[in-house]
């Protein structure tokens, strides 16, 4: 039996579409669903039982509950890059994951936890997760939430009970179906399709870095589809342990990515000029944006996964034709 951990959010439901796909159902769903419309995500799948996030350790202090699980795939966190209550991701984020941690140690089974590319900061030492722990150390997160992630990643590299087998993924920008409850923290994908949709065009943030132009930004943006693919070999293949990054390994701006969206939608080519207006970024992200991230990802090759990523157009494509233009956007 497996948890799955943020199970209602946009990964969490994704990888239990993507377990279902496999065959698999004899799933724990962990999760609150408070008051978005989460629960859609799950209307659709399959899976054993449904434990309140706050309730799950007791429901583990149980030892008929948990001699059965065999995996844990942690996706539940805070991912919003403002969130500004620094307690709450910590014990949201670092605290709660610590104790899934010591519940696999003590339990021999394997663990895989979400992290994120917002630990690397703004990229002044690389992307590169095949570094020393020393190195991991000197990475300098631009907001609290990158902080959280880094926290936990340092913490691990530090224990000597250790879960069967230990994977951190550090996800750069993950776009696709189940992401529709995340308003503001949604894909550029779904709001650029939206914003084509009711106004004819998108509008992209200036530039206030020197050296990228305006919508000049760059991302390394990943596929749902190709992120649960790498989660559940993860989770089913043994490879060794430690942090890996989870991206194409490509950087794309948010000028290529607006284009693909809105010429998916469109279904035919459009003149950039006519489509795009630039503005001003607001001021609560100044000095906490990333201008340019791409993923190092030898480390996952080498360590056995060949299976090829989307391209953007790809990936925007199937997202756009297949489910944000349908009546049903749901995995």
């Amino acid at each position: 039996m497996i948890i799955v951990t943020g199970a209602a959010g946009f990964i969490g439901s994704a990888f239990i579409w993507k377990l279902n796909e496999m065959g698999i159902n004899d799933i724990i769903a962990v999760d609150k669903m408070r008051t978005e419309d989460k629960w859609l995500n799950l209307r659709k799948r399959d899976y054993a039982d449904w434990v309140d996030r706050d309730n799950l350790f007791d429901w583990l202090s149980i030892p008929e509950n948990a001699n059965k699980i065999t995996g844990v795939v942690h996706l539940g966190a805070c991912s919003a890059t403002t969130e500004k209550d620094g307690d709450y991701l910590m014990s949201n984020n670092y605290g709660y994951t610590k104790k899934l941690w010591q519940f696999c140690a003590k339990q021999n089974i394997n663990f895989v936890n979400a992290s994120s590319a917002a630990t690397y900061g703004a990229g002044e030492l690389g992307y590169n997760d095949d570094i020393t722990i020393e190195e991991f150390k000197k990475l300098m997160p631009l907001n609290k939430y990158g902080y959280s992630k880094k926290l936990f990643d340092d913490w691990s590299f530090k224990q000597t009970e250790t879960p069967k087998q230990w994977i951190s993924c550090k996800f750069f920008n993950v776009y696709g179906p189940q992401e529709y409850h995340k308003g503001r923290m949604a894909s550029m994908v779904f709001h650029t399709f939206n914003q084509y949709k009711e106004n004819g065009g998108v509008k992209l943030f200036k530039s206030h870095k020197e050296g990228f132009e305006d919508g000049g930004q760059l991302r390394d943006f990943v596929y749902i589809k190709d992120v649960v693919d790498v989660l559940y070999f993860f989770l089913t293949e043994k490879v060794e342990s430690g942090v890996y990054n989870l991206g194409t390994g490509e950087a794309r701006s948010f000028r290529d990515l607006s284009m693909a969206t809105m010429e998916a939608a469109a279904g035919k080519k459009l003149d950039e000029k006519n489509v795009i207006e630039y503005v001003p970024m607001p001021e609560d992200l100044r000095g906490k944006y990333q201008y340019y991230t791409k993923a190092e990802m030898n480390k996952l090759k080498r360590a056995g996964y060949t299976k090829k990523f989307h391209s953007l157009e790809e990936g925007v494509y199937d997202y756009v034709v297949n489910y944000l233009a349908k009546e049903d956007p749901y995995l």
